[in-house]
């Protein structure tokens, strides 16, 4: 082969690989995206940043520590990462870790926050206890995971049916995710908050507690009272009516869906102006 010949493979295989080594890396990111390996990955670049300038001013003990942290990271990321590097495995054995990523659209949120009403306006009445999480940017899978496999198209006569007294799945949490049902009887964390009120259940403590670590919506219904609340960033509302509710979903879960469509809308219309 000439040699002319092989530097042009060459430069065609360097290419190539250079386009799958950073599909492998999106793709991966799309994984790890909103859990909670994106804050040690940062701690992670912290560790880095501080290795450099420690480097740079010639802090010889600093330095010495951080080479240190850096050189026996690699046993701790496995062992911290365990969770993605399994979904991450099993993506791949499934054939999923190829196909294209989905995002919620605007009619499927309504379909979703109209059988969220609806339920809870059934359950509240009758004092039946319910926990309902929606996934947004924050991934959730390490929570589905603790529950029930379902992924069912969500349904208020679902949602109900998962919460009546003493069935299998009404002890745990619903989690919806891209407008389905993922899971039920999932474990949620709780919140270790002293500024909980001591009235409040288990329901309200994971409620708040996986909108500390998430940006998920969840809405809790209370079994005692028939109190509707709603968390989200670390935020408990208690005892909404039905409009305030259906308030604040449309405007956290639609407005975020339409704010996004008109982005892009707009840059479509200047790429058609500019051409």
């Amino acid at each position: 082969m000439p040699f002319a010949d092989w530097t042009f493979w060459k430069y065609i295989s360097s290419i190539v690989d250079i386009l799958l080594v950073w599909y492998v890396i999106y793709k991966l990111i799309n994984i790890i995206r909103g859990t909670k390996a994106v804050q040690l990955l940062k701690g992670i670049l912290v560790i880095l940043i501080v290795r450099v300038v420690s480097d740079f001013f010639g802090l010889t003990t600093l330095s010495w520590m951080m080479q240190q942290v850096i050189t026996y990271g690699f046993l701790a990321i496995i062992i911290i990462f365990q969770p993605e590097l399994r979904r991450a495995l099993e993506q791949l054995g499934r054939g999923k870790f190829f196909s294209r990523s989905t995002s919620p659209d605007e009619d499927g949120q309504e379909k979703t926050v109209e059988a969220i009403l609806k339920a809870t306006d059934y359950m509240a009445k009758r004092r039946i206890g319910a926990l309902i999480s929606i996934e947004r940017e924050t991934g959730m899978s390490d929570y589905i995971e603790t529950g029930i496999s379902l992924n069912s198209q969500i349904s208020s006569e679902l949602l109900i049916n998962i919460f009546i007294p003493n069935t299998p799945l009404h002890d745990g949490a619903v989690i919806i995710q891209r407008n389905n049902v993922a899971a039920a009887a999932c474990y949620l964390p709780l919140s270790e908050s002293p500024f909980i009120s001591k009235e409040l259940g288990t329901r309200h403590r994971a409620a708040l507690g996986i909108s500390e670590v998430t940006d998920s919506i969840t809405v809790v219904v209370s079994e005692e009272t028939g109190a509707i609340s709603l968390t989200k960033n670390g935020e408990l509302h208690r005892d909404l009516e039905a409009e305030e509710l259906k308030g604040i979903l449309n405007s956290e879960l639609l407005m975020h869906i339409k704010t996004k469509q008109a982005s892009s809308a707009r840059w479509n219309w200047r790429g058609k102006q500019n051409g």
